[in-house]
């Protein structure tokens, strides 16, 4: 199969096929993602999607035939069997996804058959862009049917740039944590270099939801997870403008606007249009205008709700019952307002063909889009993209996304039928002027920041971490370098083994103390073997207190750096540096206290030589905000040429300036002068370690972030795993390439 070097990914194709009386039939879709699209695919552009059939009723000799008609359309098609469309598509899709990220608990079904069928499906469209990528690809998936996507193309293409969009809100924690298989689509989405969403609300629920169940940080709209920086965007669609305009000056459609304001010749037009969703708020719209024609009277007989219901999902019992709701409100409005010669609503359950809906945007003195919860919603768009002439007034759901661009809409509660009737009123009343200036500033907006303009935005986001903006996972240790590392460490006459502790050796504890901390009998055990290979020092160099130390680790006879670096035990023998923090302890301390009684699931930690105050229980929101104003006041009240004021995992920490890792590190290897040096870490602090060590030195960095490091390893695991192979006995004796023979007396950068 071709390669290609970027590679779209939808749940279907921009083309379709069916089969009739044995015949294959091809259709092309106009659908935005494929408008998007069109004006950036290249020759060597890919798109992988459903075929639009199932699979159950086509022969192989089918497959062939649409594999071979859809590649010449550069694209590849995924075959999925009647039962898989209805357990994965219908079923987690659209009856668990669906409904719980648009906050509609109660609709929301759990069924294990439904995940299955998801988790089966998103590795057939993972195994299908494997195959159809080159190495180094841009792939984009799309929507919330390939969540698992990115994490399962990672694995195989791991120098892809991947980036992911989702077409629907992302719901808060509160709400996203109800899924059963939460973690499992969060590290799905994680595999991605870019994750965007149309507004900000919907990013920073994601990050808050990375934050607690995976435990990572997440700032500034970057999550560092597994040795890569994912970035986190906020890109809110577009439409095609020019399309509308085109539209607007068509001959077809001014005749068909004509027509409709002959109908309505003596009403003032309100249009509704909206696929049958319960996500759309259509009950809840059908009960404002009843009340704008109960409370304003003078509205009766001349003006028309033109409500138009697009046909969705019509076997599923929900919509069933919501379109019977829908009609019965309106045979029942119609039933006490209307006259012989005046309905009130005038109600279709059908799609329309693209004319006629751009004539009924043109016609409609009001657009009301009323939606509960919307991902973007472009029907509000493309209503203030037809009206060409400025008249109009676009009422709009206050939750819809196209709110955070619109703003000069009648913004408006979706939940309160009353403040709608009352909005209703105001834009039926507005002046001509106002419209004018309202329509003319959306119009502007949306014509800058058309489809083509949101595509391209995403895609050179991508482009930006293609270019080593965001691949970390460039550094990531291979295979082949463990061995070398494993073979020269084996080779090496004199060694020397650093290590950070906290988070590197040991996963972080929801409280920092010793008893919750203390290594455990196999970790001990590690070390104790390490340190007592021949010509072998091992050393832990950490933020923690020289008693903790001491009673962690006394009886292994390995050296340790206690408080970083401030007091250093090498060969049984403590040294300590000058205490320069003791008299800034009290300012310090009434500083934080005054945070700490603030928040709540904070603490303050006083160390000899530096005091911290920690935030790990602290809930996310508040906690990163407050550290920041903490940081920002600590910094006001220290003396800057003595202290210093860090932020690392979910610390805060002043310390005296002249103590630092590094100063520990350059002891070590000026005591032990070895001809191997590995030195590990997973925070900015050890970055004074890695920085400290000359090129040579194996610096590895445990997890994510900006690293002076020479290699990666993704979490703690990797590293035990790599020191307990330093551990063993077992000589390597053949590399997979030629060994770097670099045999140096002294490692220090700069000695």
């Amino acid at each position: 199969m071709t390669k290609h070097s970027f590679v779209i990914v939808s749940n279907r194709l921009p083309m379709s096929v069916s089969k009739k009386d044995g015949k294959l039939t091809y259709e092309s879709s106009s659908g935005g993602l494929a408008t998007a699209m069109s004006s950036l695919r290249e020759d060597d552009t890919v798109w992988v999607g459903w075929c639009g059939t199932p699979s159950d009723d086509l022969s192989n000799k089918d497959k062939q035939e649409i594999r071979d008609h859809f590649a010449k359309h550069n694209a590849v098609p995924v075959f999925l069997t009647a039962a898989q469309i209805h357990n994965f598509y219908e079923g987690y899709s659209n009856d668990t996804l669906w409904p719980l990220f648009h906050y509609f608990q109660s609709l929301t079904q759990y069924d294990d058959a439904y995940w299955q069928a998801y988790d089966e499906v998103n590795q057939l469209y993972a195994a299908a862009v494997k195959q159809s990528a080159t190495s180094n690809a841009r792939i984009w998936v799309h929507d919330y049917q390939l969540m698992l996507v990115p994490a399962m193309v990672r694995q195989d293409v791991p120098k892809a740039t991947i980036g992911f969009f989702l077409h629907i809100p992302f719901p808060s924690f509160e709400i996203f944590r109800l899924l059963p298989e939460r973690r499992r689509l969060l590290e799905g989405l994680m595999g991605s270099d870019v994750v965007g969403f149309h507004t900000y609300d919907y990013a920073r629920h994601f990050m808050s939801s990375v934050h607690r169940l995976l435990g990572v940080e997440a700032h500034e709209a970057q999550v560092e997870y597994q040795g890569r920086t994912v970035q986190v965007g906020t890109y809110p669609i577009g439409i095609d403008y020019k399309k509308y305009v085109k539209a607007v000056n068509s001959a077809a459609t001014a005749k068909i606007e004509r027509s409709i304001k002959r109908r309505y010749l003596k009403q003032r037009i309100i249009l509704s249009i909206d696929r049958l969703d319960y996500s759309k708020g259509i009950p809840q719209r059908l009960e404002a205008y009843r009340l704008l024609l109960e409370e304003y009277p003078e509205y009766r007989g001349n003006v028309v709700l033109q409500m138009v219901a697009v046909p969705s999902r019509t076997g599923v019992e929900a919509y069933q019952n919501l379109r019977d709701q829908i009609e019965r409100t309106v045979a029942r409005i119609n039933g006490i307002y209307g006259t012989a010669d005046w309905a009130p609503i005038s109600y279709q359950f059908q799609n329309r063909p693209f004319d006629e809906i751009v004539a009924n945007y043109i016609a409609a003195d009001i657009m009301l889009v009323t939606p509960v919860r919307d991902g973007m919603n472009l029907v509000a768009k493309e209503y203030v993209a037809s009206k060409q002439n400025q008249r109009g007034v676009l009422v709009l759901s206050e939750l819809a996304g196209a709110a955070d661009e619109l703003t000069d809409a009648v913004l408006v509660n979706p939940s309160n039928a009353r403040s709608i009737a009352s909005a209703l009123d105001e834009a039926l009343r507005m002046l001509p002027s106002d419209q004018a200036r309202r329509m003319k500033s959306m119009q502007e907006r949306i014509r800058q920041y058309d489809v083509q303009t949101w595509a391209k935005a995403f895609i050179d986001d991508m482009k930006l971490a293609q270019s080593g903006g965001n691949h970390a996972h460039d550094i990531v240790m291979t295979r082949e370098q463990r061995t070398e590392i494993i073979h020269e460490f084996q080779q090496a006459k004199k060694r020397l083994i650093i290590l950070d502790y906290d988070g590197t050796l040991k996963p972080f504890q929801p409280t920092p103390s010793a008893i919750a901390g203390a290594p455990s009998i196999k970790l001990r055990l590690l070390l104790a073997t390490l340190s007592q290979k021949k010509s072998t020092r091992v050393a832990i160099v950490s933020g923690r207190p020289r008693k903790v130390m001491t009673w962690w680790f006394k009886a292994l006879g390995i050296d340790l750096a206690a408080e970083h670096g401030a007091r250093i035990r090498i060969n049984g023998k403590w040294e300590t540096r000058p205490n320069r923090i003791k008299k800034a302890k009290p300012a310090i301390r009434k500083i934080m206290e005054t945070y700490t009684d603030r928040t709540p699931g904070s603490r303050i930690e006083e160390k000899e030589f530096s005091m911290v105050w920690h935030f790990r229980n602290v809930v996310p929101e508040v906690a990163y905000n407050r550290s920041m104003k903490l940081r920002h006041d600590l910094v006001k009240a220290v003396d800057g040429d003595a202290l210093a004021v860090h932020t690392g995992h979910k610390i805060v920490e002043v310390k005296q300036r002249d103590i630092h890792k590094g100063m520990a590190v350059e002891k070590l290897v000026e005591t032990y002068q070895p001809d191997f040096v590995l030195c590990a870490g997973d925070d900015f602090t050890d970055e004074d370690m890695f920085r400290a060590l000359n090129s040579q030195a194996t610096t590895i960095k445990v997890g994510g972030g900006e690293t002076d490091a020479r290699f990666r390893v993704n979490d703690i695991e990797h590293l035990i795993s790599l020191l307990t192979k330093l551990s063993s006995n077992k000589t390597i004796t053949k590399l997979s390439k030629p060994l770097r023979r670099v045999r140096l007396s002294r490692w220090l950068k700069n000695k």
